[in-house]
């Protein structure tokens, strides 16, 4: 029988080997969450910028924590040693740092990487993607790394008493400000103002994108917070014991939850005030406002505290975005400003509030319901989040005003309407009628077959003469010779183009009917338009918008040799449901046709 012996290994080694595996897990966890910046950003842009957004997100990893490795991790060193007493780390420090240097640079790229891809979103659908590449090498290098080596470093602003926890000022608020900067002064989409200064909504592709992504943030951001407290063993007298943090991992886990939840309450409330419907998306952006109204300082919120700055991070999000939009006239696509800035410094600014004393600057205004009133505990917050402020607007204003002035900011006015997935990068994200293979009306691949003939549009002609005979042994037959069961020739030997605007869901129908009648040519173009169907009322961000024109099928069938009343009759069979919008089928006339490969005119090169 084997016996069961003992590892005998030191603590020191069982503590440093969980440790460390517990930060590698948290920021691996971290870095899921640029799964969730995508899917919430492109679901917030329109459908033919959406490639461009997942790319920018994409090469903001990419670009981004290669620039942090080499330059920025040091650069937020050298800060922190000419501005403070702190800093560790000199420039290229990295490629020497070892295993757990490796490991502690690792967990604040994350952090530095998530403060970058925020910009993202506010300057969606206009922003050249070489410009804003270069951006995100100087967030990386320069900009991000200054804030860090001024706070967590140990520089001046540290040196004030400034507490932030785990980023809702110095990774969130400088994101959502850098973002609202850049917004400025890239200047507003086309379309999005009138000349008059009124606003012109316009809405996201995809809301169920943008609530997934949302949620893969709500489930990173445990990772962001809970992932910065706690230590899981350390070392005492030759023991393994619990490590530092664990007597505020609790805390700051519940008041993640409720400024999470309280978020989205807030948020939800106040567009219910304004607007009198509860808007799903403010309802997911506060969510996160919520969260990051909670980040910074979830070490030391009482529970009310959670709650309240959670509830207030939440409920000024429509009205900060309001303000942007129709006040300052600034296009924050994604509301990254209201979102990650402003609920950022409010929760900074407002903790002492509900602090529970776990800070250098004392207890808070109201810890359990006492009152002891200190303004010198707003001091620090204040100071330290306007020097963090003014560094990153000065900073991001002079890269996207040198972008400006070379004419690199933006993409050309015809790049913009095409949209920046085909301009950029020269893809179709959603290439609904697309392929390289032809169609045929039932959805399979025009191909012919032995009992078949390949016409000339493309076609298997497998019909019957009026003499009982297959047509299949003539495929060259003029077709001004096919004749009906009456004696007559189809449209009177003319051609015709029947012509139908139909619901989208109802493509398929039609194809199938067209088919049945041996009718297999035909085109199909995405339009919108108006008729007799009544116009809707949406909503986008607690915003109502009218829409008039709806979106149609355009489905056009040249026709010859078959009958084109035949072929309306089979459009209007599949095409309809019985309530209004279902379209209308028009015959046309059709002068000439000349078939291109043959040089065939007339009913011949149809």
């Amino acid at each position: 029988m084997i016996e069961a012996v003992p590892i005998q290994t030191g603590a020191e080694a069982i503590a440093e080997g969980v440790n460390w595996l517990w930060i590698l897990v948290v920021t691996f966890l971290i870095f899921f969450m640029h799964a969730g910046f995508a899917m919430l950003e492109a679901g917030q842009v329109r459908s033919k910028n959406v490639a461009n957004q997942l790319t920018k997100n994409m090469l903001t990893w990419s670009v981004g924590v290669v620039v942090f490795f080499i330059l920025g991790a040091g650069v937020s060193g050298v800060v922190a040693v000419l501005t403070g007493s702190g800093g560790s780390y000199g420039p290229l420090s990295q490629f020497g740092a070892g295993n757990f240097g490796w490991v502690n640079w690792l967990f604040g790229a994350v952090f530095a990487m998530t403060m970058a891809t925020i910009v993202s979103g506010a300057v969606a659908g206009r922003a050249k993607l070489r410009a804003y590449v270069t951006y995100t090498f100087l967030v990386a290098a320069v900009i991000y790394p200054v804030v860090t080596g001024l706070t967590w470093g140990g520089g001046f602003v540290a040196s004030l008493g400034f507490h932030d926890f785990a980023g809702g000022m110095i990774v969130h608020g400088v994101g959502g400000i850098a973002g609202l900067t850049a917004a400025y002064m890239l200047g507003s989409r086309m379309g999005r103002f009138n000349d008059d200064g009124s606003v012109n909504v316009i809405p996201g592709h995809s809301m169920t994108f943008a609530v997934l992504g949302t949620l893969i943030l709500c489930f990173g951001w445990y990772g962001f917070n809970v992932g910065t407290s706690v230590n899981v063993f350390a070392v005492e007298g030759g023991e393994v014991v619990l490590g530092a943090g664990w007597e505020i991992v609790g805390r700051v886990a519940m008041n993640t939850t409720l400024g999470m939840a309280m978020g989205a309450l807030g948020a939800g409330a106040m567009a219910l005030a304004r607007t009198g419907k509860v808007d799903t998306l403010y309802v997911a952006n506060g969510m996160l406002a919520g969260l990051v109204g909670v980040t910074g300082t979830a070490d030391v919120l009482t529970p009310v505290g959670g709650l309240m700055l959670g509830l207030l991070a939440g409920a000024q999000l429509p009205l900060v975005f309001e303000f942007v939009e129709k006040r300052l006239k600034i296009d924050d696509v994604c509301a990254v400003f209201p979102v990650h800035g402003s609920a950022g410094a409010l929760g900074i600014v407002l903790f002492p509030l509900w602090s529970t004393g776990g800070t250098p600057i004392g207890a808070g205004v109201v810890p359990g319901g006492i009152l002891s009133v200190e303004a010198s505990m707003f001091v620090p917050q204040i100071a330290g989040t306007l020097v963090i402020t003014i560094w990153t607007v000065a900073a991001t204003a002079l890269v996207w005003g040198v972008f400006k002035a070379i004419g690199q900011a933006r993409v050309s006015p015809d790049h913009e309407r095409d949209g920046l997935d085909v301009s950029e990068h020269g893809v179709d994200t959603y290439p609904e009628f697309g392929g390289q293979d032809a169609i045929a009306t039932d959805g399979g691949s025009v191909t012919g077959d032995d009992n078949g003939v390949i016409r000339t549009d493309g076609g298997v002609d497998e019909r019957i003469r009026a003499d009982g005979g297959e047509v299949s042994d003539d495929a060259n037959r003029s077709s001004s010779d096919r004749i009906l069961s009456d004696g007559g020739l189809p449209n009177d030997g003319e051609i015709k183009m029947v012509m139908a605007y139909i619901r989208p869901d109802k493509l398929s129908d039609v194809k199938e009917g067209l088919a049945e009648i041996g009718a297999p040519s035909l085109t199909v173009t995405n339009v919108s338009g108006r008729g007799s169907q009544p116009a809707k009322t949406g909503q986008w961000r607690g915003e109502e918008y009218s829409v008039d024109l709806h979106q149609k099928v355009k489905v056009e069938c040249v026709v010859a040799d078959i009958p084109a009343e035949d072929v309306a009759e089979a459009m209007c069979e599949g095409g309809k449901t019985g309530e209004p919008g279902d379209g209308k089928v028009f015959i046309l006339p059709v002068e000439e046709a000349y078939q291109i490969r043959t040089d065939e005119v007339g009913t011949d090169a149809v």
